[in-house]
C-alpha cells in the first residue's frame, strides 16, 4: 500500500487513467451493492494482501475506482449497513449500537435506498445478512425490498441446520420473503448463485441489488474443499471463507456480463467494518480494529465499477454514505427529492474529474462513549473517561503520535465541530452495548497509549 496517497483538506482527484465518460444510455443503469463482513483492510489482493486468493474481486478492483481513504459510518455491522441502506447518519435515528433484543431496528421514519429506487422504476433485491431488526414491521420487505433472499440476525451458522440456525422462527434461519427455506451449499456460495439466478431472470428493467455477505464473520466455518486448498496455510480457516466468498462474487459479475448487464451495472464493494479481532483478519498498516475509533476500526477496503467510465485510485476522504446519492444520481433520481436530507455526497463528478477536491471536509462517527471525527488530514478521538488523542494521518497512518498539546487551535476546533454535530443526533440512544462499552473503553485506553490491547470482549476478564 506503499504507493497509495492519503486524502487530505483540498486534495485533487488522483485517479489515472480516466477513462472518457460515455453519453448516458436509455435504460437506466442497475445498481449492485456488494458488502463483506468484519474482512480486514488488508486481506485482498487489490488491498496489498499476499497470502488470501481474491482473484475475482482484484479483477473488479482493478476496472474500478479504489479509493484510499475510504470509510464507513461506524465500527460495527448493524449501525454501519444501516448508513449504507440510508445514506445518513445511523445516530439520525437512534442506531448507534449493535442492535439489542428488544426488537427494535432501521427507524422506520427513515427511507432505505430500496424505497427510493422501488418508486423509480426499479426491481428490489435483498440478499444475506440483513441486521436491521427483527419485528415484522422492519423486515426488508416492509423496506422497499420486492425480494429477500437471506436471514434477519447478525450472524449464523455456514451450513444448514434445521435443529438449530434453521428452525423455523429462528431469526438466524434462511427465507425468501417470510417463508423459511431449506439449502444444501456452503451458504456463502448459496447467496452467490441466487443472486446470480435473480440477476439472470430480470427482464429488461433496472434492478438494484444489495448483496450483503456474512462472511467473513464468525463462526469460523468452511467447505473441506476450501479447507483442502489451503492446507498448512497460516490463516487456513479464513483463507478458505475468503476463497469462497471471492468466487461467489465472481459468479455474480460472471452472470451480469452473460446477461450482457455489466457495463450497465454501477457496482460498489465495500466491508462494513474494520477486521475483527476474532478471525485472524489482518488491517495492517492501520491502528485497531472492528469496536474502536482508530483507523482500523472503520477505514474499509472500497471501490466502486461503472462499466469502463473510470478507474484508478482516488484519494479524498469518501464514506460509505456516499453510495446512496451517487447511485441516485447515476440514475437521473433528484438528490432533493429524498424524505430526509442525506450525508452522504455524489461521487460521480469526482470520479470523472469534473469536480476536483475531496468530497467530505469532515467525517463523524461515535459508539456510545467514544467519538471520533477526520477534519482533512487530522483525527481526533474522544473517549468519556479515558481522553482524547489527536493525530496527523498524513505523516502517521499509524495513530501513534498525539498532537492535542502541540496543536491545541486544531484540536479545539475539532473538539467543537464533534458537538455541533452531536446536535443533530438522537439522544438518548434506542439501545446500548453493556458490558461491550466497558470493554471498548478499556480497548482505546491501550490504544491511546500505544499498547497492546488487554481484553477483546466482555467474556475475557
Amino acid at each position: 500500500m506503499k504507493n497509495i496517497l492519503l486524502g487530505a483538506l483540498g486534495i485533487t482527484s488522483a485517479i489515472c487513467p480516466l477513462h472518457a465518460v460515455k453519453k448516458a444510455q436509455t435504460i437506466k443503469p442497475n445498481v449492485l451493492i456488494i458488502i463483506l463482513d468484519d474482512a480486514g483492510y488488508n486481506d485482498f489482493g487489490f488491498m496489498g494482501s499476499k497470502d488470501l486468493l481474491t482473484p475475482n474481486i482484484d479483477k473488479l478492483a482493478n476496472g474500478a475506482v479504489v479509493f484510499t481513504d475510504g470509510h464507513v459510518s461506524a465500527t460495527v455491522s448493524g449501525p454501519s449497513r444501516a448508513g449504507i441502506l440510508t445514506g445518513r447518519y445511523q445516530q439520525r435515528n437512534g442506531y448507534e449500537c449493535n442492535l439489542s433484543p428488544k426488537g427494535t431496528g432501521l427507524g422506520l421514519d427513515e427511507e432505505t435506498f430500496a424505497d427510493i429506487f422501488k418508486k423509480n422504476g426499479y426491481t428490489t433485491y435483498c440478499l444475506g445478512k440483513w441486521h436491521q431488526g427483527a419485528q415484522a414491521a422492519y423486515h426488508p420487505n416492509k423496506r422497499g425490498f420486492d425480494h429477500f433472499y437471506g436471514f434477519i440476525s447478525g450472524s449464523r451458522s455456514y451450513f444448514y441446520n434445521a435443529g438449530k440456525d434453521d428452525k423455523k422462527g429462528n431469526e438466524k434461519a434462511l427465507q425468501y420473503n417470510g417463508l423459511y427455506v431449506p439449502f444444501s451449499k456452503y451458504i456463502t456460495t448459496e447467496l452467490g448463485d441466487k443472486a446470480a439466478e435473480f440477476i439472470a431472470e430480470q427482464p429488461n428493467k433496472p434492478f438494484l441489488m444489495y448483496l450483503a455477505f456474512n462472511a467473513v464473520h464468525t463462526p469460523m466455518e468452511a467447505t473441506k474443499e476450501d479447507l483442502a486448498r489451503f492446507n498448512g496455510h497460516g490463516r487456513q480457516m479464513l483463507a478458505a471463507m475468503t476463497y469462497s466468498v471471492d468466487a461467489a462474487i465472481g459468479n455474480v459479475v460472471r452472470q451480469l456480463e452473460k446477461s450482457g448487464k455489466l457495463d450497465n451495472t454501477l457496482i460498489f464493494f465495500v466491508n462494513d467494518n474494520g477486521g475483527a479481532s476474532n478471525n485472524t483478519s489482518s488491517n495492517y498498516p492501520l491502528k485497531g480494529f472492528k469496536g474502536n475509533k482508530f483507523e482500523g476500526g472503520h477505514r474499509a477496503p472500497y471501490f466502486v465499477k461503472y462499466g469502463n467510465k473510470f478507474s484508478g485510485k482516488f484519494d479524498g476522504l469518501v464514506s460509505s454514505l456516499d453510495i446512496l446519492p451517487t447511485a441516485m444520481s447515476a440514475a437521473e433520481i433528484d438528490l432533493k427529492s429524498t424524505k430526509k436530507p442525506l450525508d452522504g455526497v455524489n461521487l460521480l463528478p469526482y470520479l470523472s474529474g469534473k469536480k476536483k477536491g475531496t468530497p467530505h471536509e469532515n467525517l463523524f462517527w461515535r459508539k456510545e462513549d467514544m467519538a471520533a471525527m477526520r477534519m482533512g488530514k487530522y483525527k481526533l478521538i474522544r473517549v468519556v473517561g479515558v481522553g482524547e488523542r489527536l493525530y496527523d494521518l498524513e505523516n502517521d497512518l499509524g495513530e501513534t503520535k498525539d498532537l492535542c498539546d502541540s496543536k491545541p487551535l486544531i484540536y479545539r476546533q475539532m473538539m467543537d465541530k464533534i458537538k455541533q454535530w452531536e446536535k443533530g443526533l438522537i439522544t438518548p440512544l434506542l439501545w446500548n452495548e453493556g458490558e461491550w462499552n466497558d470493554v471498548t473503553r478499556e480497548i482505546h485506553r491501550d490504544l491511546f497509549n500505544n499498547e497492546s490491547v488487554k481484553r477483546t470482549s466482555p467474556q475475557v476478564k
